[in-house]
């Protein structure tokens, strides 16, 4: 299945002809089995993961990786697909988002670790004092252009896996054979 919105299963078998009757039968289910508040409630907890898993490694490394941007795009666009089960836009949509809330806070978090390095100040206790507008400012300060191309695949990634795909299986019963 194409999985960006468009509802029209790929034919995998040109011999095989998909039953429009059983495609609209079947993707009227599916779209029943939809569940969009589950989705997006995997997304949050994926890029919560995937900022603190960014800020681990990065404390850890003592290095910042862009590419765990990219990590935290897969981590999110995954999550909301296997729990939102959703083919419409609003799930490709609400993957890119927190795919690109996951990546800012992943940075946010990385910043504070290295604050609290710098100044010897404990990170949970620079955290309990970070403000929007300190956060927004330290996000401003820290900003580097490469941080664009990593946040943009993350946030494309964060979109196209966060369709349910129809399997092979599925289009097999969907085929006039």
């Amino acid at each position: 299945m194409n999985d960006q919105g468009n509802n029209k299963p790929e034919n995998t078998n040109d011999s095989a002809q998909i039953d429009q009757l059983k495609f609209q039968s079947f993707m009227s289910q599916a779209r029943d089995d939809q569940n969009l508040s589950m989705g997006i409630l995997a997304g949050i907890v994926a890029a919560v993961l995937g900022a603190v898993a960014w800020a681990i490694v990065t404390a850890l490394t003592n290095y910042q990786i862009g590419w765990m941007a990219v990590g935290v795009g897969f981590l999110v666009g995954f999550s909301i697909r296997q729990f939102g089960k959703g083919f419409d836009s609003i799930f490709g949509i609400s993957g890119a988002v927190l795919s690109l809330v996951g990546c800012l806070l992943g940075n946010l978090l990385t910043v504070c670790i290295v604050i609290s390095r710098q100044e010897s100040v404990p990170f949970v206790d620079l955290l309990t004092r970070l403000n929007p507008a300190i956060a927004i400012e330290l996000m401003k300060v820290t900003f580097s252009p490469i941080d664009l191309l990593f946040y943009g695949i993350a946030v494309y990634e964060g979109y196209k896996l966060s369709f349910r795909r129809i399997s092979e299986e599925e289009i097999g019963r969907l085929t006039n054979t």
